[in-house]
């Protein structure tokens, strides 16, 4: 599976993003596909994550209510949405993919990765 991730950019505080996250390679039918964001001196940072089969999805706290993962199967992509956006959400958000329904928030568990798209929020 390669992943392509785009939609990033410059938004004020409070603004507004819509990332993408375009598969190929194979179906994604009984795979995962998640957001991940690493900011500069920090881990990798679990934020969603949908199953491909029946769009369950899981958020991380910081950002659940403000975020939403959406996929569309015929363009095997998945999306987030992201809303009132805050300093502490900018970074480079990367997708990626696993084998598997359950839910998992350690970057390690995921198998495919895309390049990252980077997110910068002004206060």
């Amino acid at each position: 599976v390669q992943l392509q991730a785009s939609g990033g950019g410059l938004v004020q505080a409070g603004g507004s993003l819509r990332l993408s996250c375009t598969a190929s390679g194979r179906p994604l039918g009984g795979n995962s596909v998640a957001w991940f964001r690493q900011s500069p001196a920090k881990e990798r940072e679990f934020v969603a994550r949908i199953t491909w089969n029946l769009g369950s999805i899981f958020y991380a706290d910081s950002v659940r209510g403000r975020f939403t993962i959406s996929r569309d199967s015929a363009k095997a992509t998945v999306y987030l949405q992201m809303i009132n956006l805050k300093p502490e959400d900018a970074g480079v958000y990367y997708c990626a993919a696993r084998v598997g329904a359950g839910v998992r928030t350690v970057a390690a568990d995921y198998e495919y990765w895309g390049q990252g798209t980077q997110v910068t929020v002004s206060s």
